[in-house]
């Protein structure tokens, strides 16, 4: 079962409960399931009792003693076990590490995003501008993003309105007056409108702005010294960015990101292609940090904060790399099946990062 399986299953379990009369809630679209926090067990947990336990007018743990006995009885669960004040953890069959690497390899970059989002890139202006006038008819609600004629933020409001739409959400991002060109030609920023007509929004993005022109640095490691930080830090824009070694973590990310492109390469060359397959050793970091994605991104949109992923795609580079040197079989050894299940390993971290990095507006390069 997947971590978008076991969502599905955990909201089924939610509308169960709601038909048997146990539980008088409306069914959330989405339930977020996450590996285990401390104090947690088993495979995944979710907080979904938490979330109900107001509009049910019951205490979190009743809500998730409820749920329970639809989850354990649904094949593929093992076991569910409630701790802290309400968060249902789940024990999966084995075959759940195999099945989280086959889903993200079947997603590609676009691992994490909400089911039914639009097939299309999503930032592309014309596209998304039909789309957010498409939910205007439509009566869905718009989240309207509006900053201040500053850099940092209007890039701030691009990556959110990027995050956003891989959760299935309607954006429009204005800005109280017309970007500078450079701003577009050099990071690629750009709103949907501009200008006093729309200077009556509330400014809702407004990080601290940047003590130095970030221009200078070029569009990806320009975007990611404005966005790795949190909204309420203070960036540090210098070369530090730009250059490549372990202390940068922009280069971290991009480099584990080139590491697996070369290892399927490399792998090809061997005459052996990735499998997923159950793996060892330090994968079961790499594994919870990949779990975890969907997670990052969803939260990232709640709370329009695109400095999440970007220190999520360290976390996941950081946990691959020790992994990376053990993909390929060395000296005489012949490609085994432990090798094609590590490959397929390292091949969906590529994909997660290739799809972090894309949202932040920053390019993935094959080699580096």
């Amino acid at each position: 079962m997947t971590p978008v399986e076991l969502s599905r299953t955990v909201l089924h379990a939610v509308r169960r409960a709601v038909d048997a009369g146990e539980l008088n809630v409306s069914v959330p679209e989405r339930a977020v399931v996450a590996p285990p926090g401390p104090g947690g067990c088993g495979d995944y947990a979710t907080g979904i009792a938490l979330q109900l336990a107001r509009p049910a007018g019951q205490p979190p743990r009743r809500v998730a003693e409820v749920l329970r006995p639809y989850l354990v009885d649904v094949d593929g669960i093992t076991d569910v076990v409630l701790t802290g004040p309400g968060f249902l953890n789940i024990s999966l069959h084995g075959t759940a590490p195999t099945d989280l690497v086959e889903e993200i390899l079947r997603c590609g970059a676009r691992y994490g995003y909400a089911d039914g989002t639009d097939r299309a890139d999503g930032n592309d202006r014309a596209q998304r501008a039909d789309r957010a006038d498409r939910a205007d008819t439509a009566g869905r609600r718009i989240v309207r993003l509006h900053c201040p004629h500053d850099l940092r933020a209007v890039v701030v409001a691009d990556a959110a309105a990027r995050i956003l739409r891989s959760q299935g959400t309607a954006v429009r991002t204005s800005c109280v007056a017309p970007l500078e060109p450079e701003w577009t030609a050099v990071l690629g920023v750009r709103v949907d409108a501009a200008g006093p007509a729309v200077a009556a929004l509330p400014v809702d993005v407004r990080p601290v702005p940047a003590p130095a022109d970030p221009l200078l640095l070029g569009r990806d490691a320009g975007r990611w010294a404005l966005l790795h930080p949190a909204a309420h830090d203070r960036p540090r824009i210098g070369d530090g960015h730009l250059v490549q070694r372990e202390g940068n973590p922009l280069f971290r990310v991009r480099y584990a990101h080139a590491r697996t492109r070369a290892l399927t390469r490399n792998a090809a060359d061997l005459r052996f292609a990735a499998e997923p397959g159950p793996v060892t050793g330090t994968a079961r970091d790499v594994l919870a940090a990949l779990a975890d994605h969907p997670r990052v991104l969803v939260a990232a949109a709640a709370h329009r904060a695109p400095d999440r992923v970007a220190r999520h795609l360290v976390t996941v580079a950081d946990a691959a790399l020790p992994l990376l040197p053990a993909v390929l079989p060395r000296g005489g050894e012949k490609p085994s099946a432990a090798h094609r299940a590590r490959l397929a390993l390292a091949e969906a971290v590529g994909a997660v990062l290739a799809g972090g990095l894309s949202l932040l507006g920053i390019d993935a390069p094959d080699h580096l």
